[in-house]
């Protein structure tokens, strides 16, 4: 089945994450980035927002969360992943290690992917799993030989990927309408 909302939603949310991503990206990079990533905000931010639009309008179509089963699984998922993330922040911040926050929010949210592929029944999710978790592990290699902190690394990385999903939403969604 189609799930014409979850599109929509994707747009929505992945958008949504992507504007949160690069602003985070913005903590320190390089000074001629900070333009980059101030349109790529943007246009993330626009891009959910027509998500929005989109899923309200759209409301009543089929959505993989109608169900309650679904729905549980995936507010499970959310709810632990939030618990998660933050632990490990607040342990990596005691340790003074706060310079992998960033890389490691940006781990834990592509695992959970891996678990919304069954919630959602969408395989591609394994994907933005696979570049989520890439991106985590790479950062704090490549950030500082680019003398720039990992979360700028992080945040590009990870807007981007959400961002591409977002597009993949909303090509999915006029694909499924």
């Amino acid at each position: 089945m189609d799930f014409v909302r979850d599109h929509a939603m994707y747009v929505s949310v992945f958008g949504l994450f992507s504007f949160v991503w690069f602003g985070w990206a913005q903590e320190n990079p390089r000074p001629h980035w900070r333009k980059y990533l101030g349109i790529a905000s943007g246009t993330a931010l626009l891009l959910c927002l027509y998500g929005v639009y989109l899923s309200v309008t759209h409301w009543d179509a089929p959505s993989a969360l109608a169900d309650d089963g679904p729905l549980r699984g995936y507010l499970i998922s959310v709810y632990a992943e939030i618990a998660v993330c933050g632990i490990g922040a607040y342990l990596l911040i005691r340790r003074r290690r706060s310079g992998l926050v960033a890389p490691w929010i940006a781990f834990i949210v592509g695992v959970h992917f891996i678990g919304l592929r069954h919630v959602f029944d969408d395989a591609g999710l394994y994907v933005l799993a696979a570049l989520l978790v890439a991106v985590a592990a790479a950062a704090p290699f490549v950030a500082p030989r680019l003398r720039v902190a990992n979360s700028a690394v992080t945040g590009i990385g990870a807007g981007a990927s959400l961002f591409g999903f977002a597009l993949l939403g909303l090509v999915r969604f006029f694909a499924s309408v």
